[in-house]
């Protein structure tokens, strides 16, 4: 089995490094993590081997995850981008610009890797 790359954008230093711990636990390679939404797009661009799929938080600084996404949907349309989100109210927002899966936070790790595993799965 293939070992699957995850990038993570996330402006919050201890959910970036729980996100690092828990993944890693369950096998993920962690390709990167960005602190606002602009690196996201920068490093996104430079990575020479796209992640499997990323992690994007709403609420950054420089350039918020909807948008970021949106850029980085402009690079590589098949990206899967599973954003994160305590606003329930951007859900439609953030599905109708092609993220993948939206989640809300707070949410449960379990919650987290089964949405993992079945974007991970999916062909786009």
């Amino acid at each position: 089995m293939q070992i699957k790359s995850v990038f993570i954008v996330e402006d919050d230093p201890s959910l970036q490094s729980l996100y690092e711990k828990i993944l890693s636990y369950y096998g993920y390679t962690i390709l990167g993590v960005a602190r606002n939404g602009e690196e996201a797009v920068k490093m996104f661009v430079d990575f020479q081997l796209k992640p499997d799929i990323i992690i994007m938080d709403h609420r950054l600084p420089v350039k918020d995850g909807i948008e970021a996404s949106k850029e980085i949907l402009i690079y590589e349309k098949k990206a899967k981008i599973l954003f994160a989100s305590a606003d329930k109210t951007i859900k439609d927002a953030a599905l109708s610009i092609g993220i993948t899966r939206f989640i809300e936070k707070p949410f449960d790790i379990s919650v987290l890797i089964e949405n993992i595993k079945e974007l991970i799965d999916v062909k786009i």
